[in-house]
């Protein structure tokens, strides 16, 4: 399962999340949000990381030029979408950035955003489901309904995002089965501020997880 840790703002806290095992970190490209970095911020923590671990640009409609530049710059191996990006959006930057994973994040209100899937299939890699807040594009700490997603099958790959933490992860996973799963406010003690006594039980609960379906 990836696992996907967002909200990357200090290079020590990013090589210790790796460590523990994040299959990607995430860096947040919105300059509106509180978890918001540079690109020299990101290459400072990308250039300490193994090749192995994934380096994700969080963006909400920027312009494709914005988003080449900032992949290219800061050396990232994929791109997160999360504002109001047409699926036409999307197949252009796929088209600009061929080696690029492209993530369209959906932020869920009702199943009329589920629907909205189909139309990304052929222009995205993945899709990552997030809780709707009106006025926030992610990280709010809202969880999404688990139950109405037990039977969600997307023709991409997808994460499951939206108020998860150590101590919710294993009850998620009972009732949602996500290709990944991505974290932030749930393993922090403020925004951009992550706790590593946090992300080490969430890594902890994820392998007893793993135990009980072995």
């Amino acid at each position: 399962m990836r696992v996907k840790i967002c909200g990357i703002t200090k290079p020590e806290q990013g090589i210790a999340i790796a460590n523990f095992g994040a299959t990607a970190l995430g860096f947040i490209c919105v300059h509106q949000s509180k978890r918001y970095v540079t690109s020299t911020q990101m290459k400072a923590i990308v250039k300490q990381l193994p090749s192995s671990v994934g380096r994700i640009g969080v963006f909400a409609d920027a312009t494709l030029p914005e988003i080449v530049a900032i992949v290219v710059d800061s050396a990232l191996t994929g791109v997160q979408l999360h504002g109001q990006e047409t699926p036409e959006f999307c197949q252009q930057l796929k088209e600009l950035l061929p080696k690029v994973e492209i993530i369209k994040a959906l932020r869920v209100q009702n199943w009329a955003s589920l629907a909205l899937e189909s139309a990304y299939a052929n222009c995205t890699d993945s899709l990552l489901l997030d809780a709707y807040h009106p006025q926030l594009l992610g990280g709010t700490g809202e969880t999404l309904n688990w139950e109405a997603l037990s039977n969600f099958r997307p023709t991409r790959p997808w994460l499951l995002a939206g108020g998860l933490t150590p101590d919710n992860i294993l009850s998620a996973l009972e009732k949602v089965k996500p290709d990944g799963i991505d974290l932030s406010s749930g393993v922090e003690r403020s925004p951009g501020d992550k706790d590593l006594a946090k992300v080490a039980q969430l890594f902890a609960k994820l392998q007893q997880q793993k135990k009980l379906f072995c």
